[in-house]
């Protein structure tokens, strides 16, 4: 967004006033202050067919007739779609977001008069539809898990003819509830349907813990709203956005989770128009209301408690999903299943990237290049921001700060990094610039309700907006990134999508009117929330077609929706250099991770404002150990590469960076696994621990995987952090100080400047790299370690994914090795976790350490397709860590071939002696 401020008194960037608050909100209004409506339906209008079930619903005093679908999956998924029986014309329903299901056939289980039982499969699940009033409750092996329109808020504004006569009276009640047209500031909004708001409300059975619904800067946990602003989901450019805040920011996901120790569920409300979500938690009371007098005295009533949310969209129609679970991995399958899995990233994109708004030119590029590899510090990308192009003209170059771009690049791939350059939604208003005249002949631009291109003000000054929701439009902006089009650019060249929300300086809300019009005559506001996600898939189309569809695209995006996670990383925006920006990263990473957009992050060091050097260094800590791992900052700061801030700092960021490079092998298996199974490579601690009630509002650290638990330092001049180590049978090992911890335990760990508390948790085997090079590329020149951490059985398992981590070959060709590490009996074992894959890797494994030995009883040996060899070990009797290496000469180590296993033990507990 625009910004001249002054860094050294930074409080709200943005005033308030800019964007709207609840109260500002007219169709949400509209809704929460309507009485409830009272909608039926009808046995005689059921139909059941090979994909659902359907019937009529009619709204008793407007006799307005909606058309319900239900369908159901195999997998646990149920759909409740509703919408106009016969509009005046279609309304518009998302596409491009949730691939092709198949569903289930229904039946009839039993009937009454006042409503009709249905089930499908194997008959655990039941779906209960009341009749009059109408409500519909799914049901598990006789347990009500959710309800749909418990109290009659389910809400259906059906379109209208313009044209028709009205009273003058009627009109001006109209214009005063905003029906037609409504005006924010200066702002003039006409409703080219009159009002089409939607809405429903849901009960969640015995659930008093919610998540998701990014973005906001808000706790992991959602808040009640019953007092407080709604979750808003509408993309908007904040820039130094407001913390502990439900007003909306960059991107949308509506998929909300719900957890209780017994089951987890999830709703995802397609709809990409402005939503408002309200939460209202019921907790369990236990309080006598009325006694029955044929309990005995004494006893108290108790009610389950519950959670209320209630969904509110502007325009589109309904259409809900409802994920049963009953576990939290199958949760996320349900929802990768409809909106699409994790896109595995090239590895390269896991390593660290550089940025600045902006550097100055291609002797700056490499001047920063090379201090990197001065102070020893691994990266893999660097980025180039507005001011790289010829006057904010995308897919061009400054000629004078940035005149041999070719060579700039191939001065970089030389060292095997990469370029990230921004392209952005809004095309410079400018006849004498080629692309712009070819967007405006092609009719690419969207355009005003007068039906002329839109035009509002951005980097370039006057600008148009391409209409990514085109599908012609995103074809022909994919071709712009064709080598032989943008001159400049090589393979190792990739894209970092911004301001698509889209930002607009001088719009509404610094967005793009709601009445501007896209292809197909549909209004902004239908599908605002999809905007930036359908640059995001257009840009890469674009890098998919460079490379004749064999190389992995890597695109950055600020906004996204539900189904990004299919195209690219995101960020969290444009925060601030302070402690609480830093605290507050975690929940919103989480709550992205948790509602599948997995490969995420914040920049490190805070975008505006300058970092003191402790904060600097805690957050390369932190940035470390999330996915998507980016320093960035305004050109209005300071600069801050990691070694112009004294040697202790340069350590320490240093230490930490590579700490991230040797951890990657672990890094890029669990994003093998989001790819092929949706679970997320960052993730709450009940997650992994759903019964235990301690962890549900943990939101300071968080599990990598499902092997280390993590807590990130973000408060200043601490010299003690607590750390809750879940579990009561789980055994927690220091990785600093190979230190065994029983779990169900708060720890008060001592830190200095230099500590990362990280725990590996017993049972599990984690891969890494025995040191890392300058780049990820170099990687494959240091073997692989792997630590053995015992459960209290003594046993551990653990998995590595590889492939050649940057093309589609994995897919294609099978071209991968899964392997699979297990530790039974005094046994480690290595071997195939998937047959189908053929890929030949020269990796090695060279090292061992086993942590939770108390004694040794015999030396470790070797088999290997061969007479057991001794290995050289270590022992360290006090802490417990057994070591051992290969015994080849001349440097030769255990290959990563099918069942290998040491022998180093033949006890079942890390207490036996070995």
């Amino acid at each position: 967004m625009e910004v001249n401020v002054s860094t050294e008194s930074f409080e709200s960037i943005v005033p308030d006033e800019k964007f709207k608050k609840n109260h500002e909100i007219i169709f949400y209004r509209r809704q929460r202050d309507k009485a409830v409506s009272q909608y039926f339906a009808s046995l005689e209008t059921l139909v059941l067919t090979d994909r659902g079930a359907s019937l009529e619903l009619c709204e008793r005093d407007s006799q307005d007739r909606l058309c319900l679908q239900i369908r159901a999956t195999q997998s646990g998924t149920v759909r409740v779609s509703i919408d106009e029986l016969q509009p005046l014309k279609p309304r518009y329903h998302v596409s491009d977001v949730v691939g092709e299901l198949r569903y289930e056939p229904m039946r009839v289980d039993w009937k009454r008069e006042d409503c009709v039982c249905l089930t499908w499969g194997l008959g655990q699940y039941n779906l209960l539809v009341s009749f009059s009033p109408f409500k519909l409750e799914i049901s598990c092996d006789g347990e009500e898990i959710v309800t749909l329109n418990p109290e009659n808020k389910l809400y259906f504004e059906t379109l209208q003819d313009p044209t028709r006569s009205t009273s003058v009276s009627r009109q001006e009640d109209e214009e005063r509830c905003g029906l037609w047209k409504e005006t924010f500031r200066q702002f003039e909004d006409i409703k080219a349907n009159g009002p089409s708001s939607v809405g429903m409300d849901l009960s969640l059975h015995g659930f008093n813990h919610t998540y998701g619904l990014p973005e906001h800067a808000d706790t992991l946990v959602l808040k009640d709203t019953s007092v407080t602003e709604a979750y808003r989901l509408y993309n908007l450019d904040v820039f130094g956005y407001g913390l502990n805040s439900r007003l909306g920011l960059y991107g949308s996901v509506p998929f909300l989770l719900a957890h209780k120790p017994e089951r987890t569920a999830g709703v995802f409300w397609l709809n990409a128009s402005e939503t408002l979500v309200d939460v209202k938690y019921n907790p369990e009371l236990n309080e006598l209301s009325e006694r029955d007098e044929d309990e005995p005295p004494g006893k108290k009533s108790k009610i389950s408690p519950q959670t209320d949310v209630r969904w509110i969209s502007e325009s589109g129609t309904i259409d809900c999903f409802i994920l049963l679970g009953p576990t939290a991995a199958q949760v996320f399958s349900q929802y990768a299943q409809l909106t699409g899995y994790q896109a595995l990233p090239p590895l390269f994109s896991l390593g660290y990237h550089q940025c600045r708004w902006n550097y100055e030119d291609e002797a700056d590029v490499k001047a920063v290049d090379a201090g990197f590899d001065l102070h020893g510090i691994p990266y893999d990308v660097i980025w180039l921001d507005i001011e790289h192009t010829n006057g904010k003209r995308y897919f061009t170059w400054d000629s004078e700060l940035f005149p041999n771009p070719l060579e700039l690049q191939h001065h970089l791939q030389k060292k095997n990094r990469k370029l990230v350059v921004i392209s952005d939604p809004h095309i410079k208003t400018d006849p004498d610039w080629p692309l712009y005249c070819e967007a405006k002949e092609g009719g690419h631009f969207v355009k005003n309700r007068e039906g002329v291109v839109y035009e509002g003000k951005c980097w370039p000054g006057e600008s148009s907006y391409l209409d990514f929701s085109s599908s012609k439009t995103r074809s022909w902006y994919a071709r712009q990134f064709s080598l032989s089009k943008y001159e400049g650019s090589t393979e190792s060249l990739f894209v970092w999508n911004d301001m698509n929300e889209p930002s607009v300086f001088n719009g509404p809300e610094q967005t793009m009117p709601k009445d501007a019009v896209h292809h197909g005559g549909w209004e902004h506001r239908e599908l605002h929330n999809l905007y930036g996600f359908y640059q995001h898939m257009a840009t890469f189309e674009g890098l998919l077609t460079r490379s004749g569809g064999t190389e992995r695209p890597f695109i950055l995006t600020r906004s996204f929706f539900a189904g990004s996670q299919r195209l690219g990383a995101i960020w969290t925006g444009d925060n601030v250099a302070t402690w609480e920006y830093l605290k507050i990263s975690i929940p919103m990473l989480l709550s992205l991770s948790l509602t599948g957009i997995q490969f995420c992050g914040a920049d490190v060091g805070g975008f505006v404002q300058d970092p003191d050097p402790e904060l600097l260094v805690r957050w390369y800590q932190a940035g470390a150990l999330q996915p998507f791992f980016r320093g960035h900052s305004a050109k209005m700061t300071k600069r801050r590469e990691p070694w112009l801030f004294g040697d202790d700092v340069t350590s320490a960021i240093r230490s930490a960076v590579q700490d991230r490079y040797c951890l990657l092998p672990y890094w890029y298996t669990l994003f093998h696994q989001a790819h092929m199974s949706a679970l997320p490579p960052i993730r709450p601690l009940w997650v992994e621990f759903p019964s235990n009630t301690s962890t549900f509002a943990v939101e300071n650290q968080y599990m990598i995987g499902g092997a280390l638990l993590v807590c990130p330092v973000t408060d200043p001049g601490v010299t003690e952090v607590k750390v809750l180590l879940p579990g009561s049978d789980e055994l927690w090992y220091d990785t600093n100080t190979s230190e065994v911890h029983k779990g169900a335990r708060t720890l008060d760990l001592p830190v200095t400047l230099s500590t990362v508390p990280v725990f590996q948790r017993g049972g599990t085997v984690v891969p890494r790299r025995a040191g890392c090079g300058l780049s990820t590329a170099d990687l494959q020149q240091h073997p692989i370690t792997l630590t053995v951490a015992l459960d209290t059985k003594g046993n551990a398992d653990g998995f590595l994914y590889l492939d050649d981590g940057h093309s589609f070959s994995y897919r294609d060709q099978m071209q991968f090795c899964l392997r699979r590490f297990t530790m039974r009996a005094g046994k480690l074992v290595n071997s195939c976790a998937d047959d189908q894959g053929s890929f030949v890797s020269c990796d090695k494994v060279e090292s061992v350490v086993i942590l939770g030995l108390n004694s040794l009883k015999r030396k470790p040996k070797l088999k290997s397709g061969v007479p057991k060899k001794a290995i050289a070990f270590e022992f360290d009797a006090k802490r417990g860590p057994l070591s051992f290496v290969s015994p080849y000469n001349g440097g030769t180590r255990a290959q990563l071939s099918p069942n290998t296993h040491c022998s180093s033990a033949n006890g079942s507990s890390p207490k036996r002696r070995l």
